[in-house]
């Protein structure tokens, strides 16, 4: 593996687990463990799967003037979502914009009380941070969290997992999050995740975190999760991946994002606007996309991977999008896929041909999320 990468701090537990590691969004990651990426996936759904999500990026937002609606309101001027009325210990889903209404990263956002908790990817991080300070870096102080590690423990039986380690956690509902202890270590504690079920993130001291890791390993109902398993995961779920479902392309509205977009930031809401691109994205809400993001199912066994081409026609003749996430679904035991179609090519069961090696294979629509959802409401 290259020395130029990064590590979590949980790289030697990886290898004593014997994990198969490969470099991910500038870190050595890892891809599977021994039981493999088909045992990891419906580990997860049926039980609990622990994954490493150290290399993302974790940011303390703290509004100078003391008074946290004061950092809600500048933040609000790079998200289209309404950070303002997010109340006390509650989280949310969003996105930093650029001029043209593309999405720079998609990110999620706490109101820890007294200061804002930022989760952005890996990949992005770097030109995330650069790009808040210099917007909002004379209101909002930007701690980067660089000495934390970030686990997510997700699976149906998470909650009794952590429950075990920390009480407080049972009576948590999805998005909730809190300061509090796990294992005697102090972390942040969200009911979110990546992979559709019920789970948590916890963020805590970079020292710390294998202690935290194998307090829940120790629990049989967990196996640890490596990206093989995540992919496929978030993919069933319906779940945005950066940087092949979204990019600084796409507009919210294309990517079927609009739900993340509160009525207080749309046009006619309290405070509407004011972030980069509104002006496009407002315009498309009033008059629609020239492409939108679907599920797509296709026939038999072999997936259509990130790339392949969609048409209209069975001889490849009329293009009407593009597969940008594509994979093996175990849940549902066929293969599972999502890309950008026409408008018109984006109703629930429309029939399509997506190229693969040469040939034109069926595949159609579908509504997203490929298995239904078990957050903790």
């Amino acid at each position: 593996m290259s020395d130029t990468l990064s590590r979590t701090p949980l790289h030697a537990l990886h290898l004593e687990l014997n994990a198969k590691m490969v470099p991910f969004a500038g870190y050595e990651m890892p891809l599977q463990y021994p039981a493999g990426l088909m045992a990891e996936h419906l580990q997860t759904r049926k039980s609990a799967g622990l994954f490493d999500v150290s290399h993302m990026g974790q940011l303390r937002l703290t509004a100078k003037s003391g008074d946290v609606r004061d950092a809600a309101l500048a933040l609000e001027t790079l998200v289209p979502v309404d950070i303002v009325g997010l109340a006390p210990h509650r989280q949310r889903y969003g996105f930093l914009t650029n001029a043209q209404g593309g999405i720079m990263d998609d990110l999620m956002i706490a109101n820890m009380g007294d200061w804002l908790f930022v989760v952005v990817n890996a990949a992005c991080k770097h030109e995330d941070i650069a790009h808040i300070e210099a917007a909002i870096g004379d209101r909002v102080t930007v701690e980067r969290l660089d000495d934390r590690a970030l686990l997510a423990l997700q699976g149906p039986q998470a909650v009794d997992v952590i429950a075990g380690l920390c009480p407080a956690a049972a009576q948590m509902r999805f998005m909730d999050a809190i300061e509090t202890e796990i294992a005697g270590v102090p972390c942040t504690l969200s009911r979110s995740g990546y992979t559709g079920e019920d789970g948590f993130e916890i963020g805590m001291k970079a020292d710390r975190a294998e202690k935290v890791a194998r307090a829940i390993l120790a629990d049989p109902r967990v196996l640890p999760i490596g990206l093989g398993a995540r992919d496929s995961l978030r993919l069933e779920a319906g779940l945005c991946l950066y940087g092949n479902d979204l990019d600084e392309t796409t507009t919210p509205l294309e990517g079927a994002l609009g739900w993340a977009m509160q009525k207080a930031r749309r046009e006619g809401g309290a405070r509407a606007g004011g972030y980069p691109g509104a002006e496009i994205v407002m315009k498309q809400a009033r008059e629609g996309v020239g492409r939108q993001r679907v599920g797509l199912s296709a026939e038999g066994r072999a997936p259509v991977r990130a790339g392949a081409r969609l048409f209209a026609d069975a001889q490849g003749q009329e293009p009407v999008g593009v597969v940008t996430s594509g994979a093996f679904g175990p849940s549902v035991n066929a293969p599972v896929a999502m890309g950008y179609v026409t408008p018109e090519h984006a109703a629930p069961g429309k029939a399509l041909f997506a190229e693969l090696r040469g040939k034109y294979i069926p595949i159609h629509v579908r509504a997203l999320p490929f298995v239904a959802p078990g957050f903790k409401r």
